[in-house]
């Protein structure tokens, strides 16, 4: 068998990576978007590291975009197999898909627009989107669906099993069964993201069955995390500080699937508790708002302390002064309005969505407050406002840094370097860990934790490496 790392590698974002069997049958784990900003992430994400045509199928680790973004366009170049997810999978994935194909059909405009502005004379710079919002539903078709903890065959000889991973709604480990010709089997794995025990809303994960090589997410393998009850307190100070006593907005860049849907669940405990300042709270993204409907769809991924909390609020995703926005024109009032808010908008990392229009017109108010949540890319606006930048360019103008920035990594759906040894301490015959899904310096560090921990044969592989199992 031959295992390429087509995304993800030395990188968070673009989760890729392919598996070809040695009778020639090849299963693409994930197809994933590269995120981030630069010629080099538009360079990325028009580039195989295989011929889509001769993917024989797809197994899909989770629904977001850095795992999945990239699979309308794998079916538009000539993909025509099955892709394996679960069910909440590939609900999530119908609306997450279409609005990964609006994002770039904007995005592509506003880039050519620019050019035209210029005046360029050769439109050899101008783009085209990677896949438009028609290319969403043929891919869609493609999808068939698969319940946890149960063995599916995808071939003859291979089978597949999805463990909850309790990353983000209907997320999995990606377990293979491949019988080879003396009967025996040869078990590989992807962890797929990784989540975190004693989390909000999820289950915790489940551990995998012991493999022999396993292709590992490192994300936070450099560091551990917050604990609940601090996080929880830490939070409200936030929330106290930034509209109270600065009298000022809260804005949280927030992913539109997971981190908005915790964010609004700790909001709402709080607010049942008495503990929220009565300040209105908007989540300004149509998707997160589709999102969270999707969530009340699928009660079977909630872990127990959310059925006991809806015993008592049947709605955790809603209260009073919590107001959902899908309209452009209530957005943009957002903007406008000098009133004390939290506004929970997408992107996460800043670089897409309602939530650069937000950063464009707070950044530079001293009153105002960003709190960033979870994992950036250091080249997108929340990764280089998270290292401290004084300046930053939105739209064309060079705007100066005024507002608080703050960070919380302690939301992070993605378990840190603890809570990932602790999920692989029952593999005990790996033969092989491949370190994807992280920056290159926390990869060496997660390396030197796994060594530590017992673990040893741990490689770092780079972009386009392929290695024989």
């Amino acid at each position: 068998m031959q295992l390429k790392f087509g995304g993800a590698a030395r990188m968070v974002t673009g989760s890729a990576h392919l598996l070809t069997l040695d009778d020639g049958y090849r299963i693409l784990l994930d197809c994933g978007l590269a995120q981030g900003r630069g010629r080099h992430i538009w360079d990325i994400n028009n580039t195989w590291h295989f011929d889509p045509k001769t993917i024989d199928c797809l197994v899909l680790s989770h629904a977001h975009i850095d795992h999945s973004g990239r699979i309308p366009q794998l079916v538009k170049e000539g993909f025509s197999g099955t892709i394996h997810s679960t069910h909440a999978t590939r609900s999530l994935c119908t609306i997450m898909l279409l609005d990964s194909a609006k994002i770039q059909e904007r995005d592509v405009e506003w880039h050519n627009n620019k050019l035209r502005k210029k005046r360029k004379k050769t439109s050899k710079n101008f783009r085209v989107p990677l896949y438009v919002s028609e290319d969403v539903g043929p891919a869609m078709n493609l999808f068939e669906s698969h319940a946890y903890n149960k063995w599916f065959h995808i071939n003859e000889k291979v089978e597949v099993c999805f463990r909850d991973q309790g990353h983000i709604l209907g997320s999995a480990s990606v377990s293979l069964r491949i019988k080879k010709d003396d009967n025996s089997f040869t078990y590989v794995g992807f962890t797929g993201d990784i989540g975190r025990p004693d989390r909000p809303i999820l289950r915790d994960p489940v551990q995998m069955p012991e493999m022999d090589y396993l292709i590992c997410e490192s994300t936070y393998g450099d560091r551990d995390h917050e604990t609940g009850p601090e996080q929880s307190q830490t939070f409200l100070e936030i929330v106290k500080e930034a509209c109270c006593e600065k009298k000022g907005k809260l804005i949280i860049p927030a992913f539109s699937i997971g981190r908005t849907q915790e964010i609004v669940y700790m909001l709402d405990k709080l607010e049942s508790a008495g503990m929220l300042p009565p300040i209105p709270v908007y989540v300004d993204s149509p998707l997160a708002v589709n999102a969270t409907q999707i969530y009340g769809t699928h009660p079977e991924c909630y872990d127990d302390r959310l059925h006991e909390y809806m015993l008592e609020d049947p709605n955790p995703f809603g209260f009073n002064t919590l107001k959902y926005i899908r309209d452009v024109a209530e957005s943009k009032a957002l903007n406008s309005s000098n009133e004390p808010a939290i506004i929970i908008s997408s992107s996460g990392m800043m670089n897409a969505g309602r939530v650069r229009h937000h950063l464009n017109n707070n950044i530079d108010k001293p009153n105002a407050t960003f709190l960033i949540v979870g994992y950036c890319s250091p080249d997108t606006p929340g990764g280089m406002l998270k290292n401290g930048i004084e300046e930053i360019k939105l739209f064309g103008e060079i705007k100066p840094v005024r507002a608080t920035v703050k960070t919380m990594d302690s939301f992070s759906a993605h378990a840190d370097r603890k809570e990932m040894v602790d999920f692989l301490s029952n593999q005990k015959s790996l033969k092989k860990i491949f370190l994807v899904h992280g920056e290159y310096d926390t990869q060496l560090a997660f390396k030197s934790y796994l060594e530590d921990a017992g673990h040893s044969n741990i490689y770092i592989p780079d972009l386009g490496n392929e290695l024989e199992l």
